[in-house]
């Protein structure tokens, strides 16, 4: 049975829509559907089919589900989706036709931002993913369409893919990477940059919102013209080499300038990511050894661990090789290499707020009184150790997109900002135009432990924060909203809102709306007093907690998830038991006492309580 669907953005009345069905039957090969494109009703796909019997054709109104499909690919300041299949209960949507789409919709997007005259050129990478290579194929196919010119880079990381739009001799105007991060080797996803870094979510947003456009109104769904074929380039040895220059300039060895990593033993976890490349093209040419070294070779099938420095197995393994060879430092990468984790020579994994702890200390050593930004889930002893050297710190929305963008912001006002962090291990340095590159945090780190070294110490990069106190207690529970995909981001929202109402009224003792100098939490957690605020992508609050005789014993942090349809509810407390006790009355007090509970999925909750109260 012959099938065209056909669509337009032509606002016409939905109910004149019949009037375009003709009488009689019609011919298929002279029939004009370019005029029933044009001419059918926003948000209605009007699908063609020939009949079994007698050829008539008739219409039916369908909903722009197909539009639906592209919009929720967009996660935050990234697309996110399944491109393979082996998830249980998760079909394919991340197609090369979707791609395509979203590629040709960011490259006209940039053309229509540029002055005119001159060809848009964008350079695309993408991490080791079994999907990646046909994804490319799409994303060349969609910046060709759009009349620009494409650069091949192959197997890269995020942040070169930045970097490819400001080192010479490459500078081009934008970048994509495919990569979903450290998610499994079934999905995918895409990231974007332009020469002043990263799209935010409402730019994504943007993009997404023509590709859908695009994809519905295409009757072929796949990719079918390859107009100017990609260029191929070598960017990661130019970019190997940037952090080579700049390792042997900042360091300055006074014996061995060009190997100033002699003498050190580094060892690498790439977790079969994109991150090997650091082992054999800037540590092992700058002297370093590093035999004992892990995972280097890219396998999308991602065989050995979740390559992640928040894993627990990630860590356990990079510390036993630690350990085993006496090596000076362990490096843990995720998969695109925007983030990273270390070991110090004593086996002691830094990651979390020990690494922003670390960076901290560096930053606030070489740029005294820089305020540091970290997202909103940190411990208060991080506060405490930031300030006490010095430092102001500025809890900020999660995501690490947010938490630069906020960076970015005061430092533009004048607030000297040098260090934006999350928890997650994205960190971005104003040096390095506010990117957030793992390798150049390790870069950081090395280049401290070689000046360390220099002096005469032999502590080693943990001895840097060895008086960061640790919370007493720290927990995180997710709990699924049960609603219908399309509505679970509004649920979750007024569950929210709900829950700030509770603690506004009174009704959970004790607890009081956090704050943060001039960000404040009761617009929906450290929203921006100033004139050019930063739009909202995900509701959240964070609480301050205290009893009656200990005063502020903890904190929590309830935020809708920018990635997936939850809630993710996040606590520390400096009480023996003082989660359990947070947990219960959120429980009690508010989801209980609210109603809220009918529509979330609450099974992590119970579960930590009763097994909390069976110890």
């Amino acid at each position: 049975m012959a099938s065209t669907t056909l669509s337009t953005s032509i606002p016409t009345r939905r109910d004149s829509f019949s009037n375009l069905i003709p009488n009689k039957p019609l011919n298929p090969k002279v029939f004009n559907f370019a005029f029933l494109k044009r001419a059918a009703p926003r948000g209605v796909v009007a699908t063609w089919r020939t009949a079994e019997h007698g050829g008539a054709l008739v219409a039916e109104e369908e909903e722009d589900e197909e539009m639906g499909r592209i919009r929720r690919l967009q996660n935050g300041s990234d697309v996110r989706g399944v491109a393979i299949e082996g998830e249980k209960g998760r079909a394919v949507d991340l197609t090369a036709a979707a791609v395509e789409a979203i590629a040709e919709s960011f490259a006209e997007w940039m053309i229509e931002g540029m002055e005119s005259g001159r060809r848009v050129s964008i350079s695309v990478g993408r991490d080791p993913r079994i999907s990646g290579g046909a994804l490319s194929v799409a994303v060349f196919a969609g910046v060709s369409r759009a009349g620009c010119l494409v650069f091949d880079m192959g197997l890269a990381t995020t942040p070169a893919c930045f970097m490819s739009t400001v080192l010479p001799p490459f500078s081009y105007d934008a970048s994509i990477m495919l990569t979903a991060s450290h998610l499994p080797y079934t999905r995918n996803g895409m990231k974007f940059f332009t020469k002043r870094g990263g799209l935010s979510s409402p730019e994504v947003e943007e993009i997404c919102d023509r590709a859908a456009v695009k994809y519905a109104n295409r009757v072929v769904k796949v990719s079918t013209l390859l107009r100017t074929p990609p260029s191929k380039v070598d960017f990661m040895a130019a970019y190997s080499q940037h952090l080579r220059d700049i390792i042997k300039q900042r360091i300055n060895h006074p014996l061995h300038y060009d190997t100033p990593l002699k003498g050190f033993q580094i060892i690498v976890n790439a977790g079969n990511g994109s991150g090997g490349f650091f082992t054999w093209d800037v540590l092992d040419k700058l002297g370093a050894d590093t035999f004992g070294s892990l995972h280097l070779n890219p396998d999308g099938m991602f065989p050995n661990h979740i390559p992640n420095p928040e894993d627990k197995t990630a860590m356990s393994l990079t510390r036993a090789a630690v350990l085993e060879h006496g090596a000076d430092l362990g490096v843990v990468f995720d998969t695109d290499v925007d983030r990273s984790g270390v070991v110090d020579h004593e086996g002691n994994p830094i990651n979390g707020d020990k690494l922003i702890a670390l960076m901290s200390a560096i930053i606030l050593r070489e740029h005294p009184g820089s305020t540091v930004v970290t997202d909103a889930r940190t411990s208060v002893a991080l506060t405490k150790f930031i300030t006490n050297r010095g430092g102001q710190h500025c809890l900020y929305r999660v995501g690490y997109r947010n938490v630069i963008d906020k960076g970015i912001q005061l430092d533009a006002d004048g607030i000297e900002t040098h260090l934006m962090m999350e928890t997650s291990g994205h960190g971005a340095l104003k040096e390095n135009y506010f990117l957030d590159d793992g390798a150049y945090m390790v870069v950081k780190i090395i280049i401290e432990m070689v000046r360390m070294k220099l002096e005469g110490s032999n502590e080693g990069i943990g001895s840097l924060i060895k008086d960061l106190e640790e919370p007493l207690e720290s927990v995180e529970l997710r709990l699924n909203v049960i609603s219908e995909p399309s509505f679970a981001k509004e649920k979750a929202v007024e569950i929210i809102e709900t829950f700030r109402n509770f603690v506004e009224e009174g009704k959970l003792e004790g607890w009081e709306l956090d704050s943060c100098g001039d960000c404040w939490v009761h617009e929906g957690c450290l929203v921006d007093l100033n004139d050019n605020p930063k739009p909202i992508d995900a509701q959240m609050y964070r609480i301050k907690v205290y009893d009656k005789e200990n005063g502020e014993v903890g904190w929590v942090h309830l935020r809708q998830s920018i990635h997936n349809p939850n809630l993710v509810l996040n606590m520390q407390s400096s009480l023996s038991g003082g989660c359990l006790q947070i947990t219960r009355d959120f429980r009690d007090k508010f989801l209980v006492a609210s109603g809220c509970d009918r529509f979330l999925d609450v099974d992590q909750v119970e579960k930590f309580l009763s097994t909390r109260l069976a110890r």
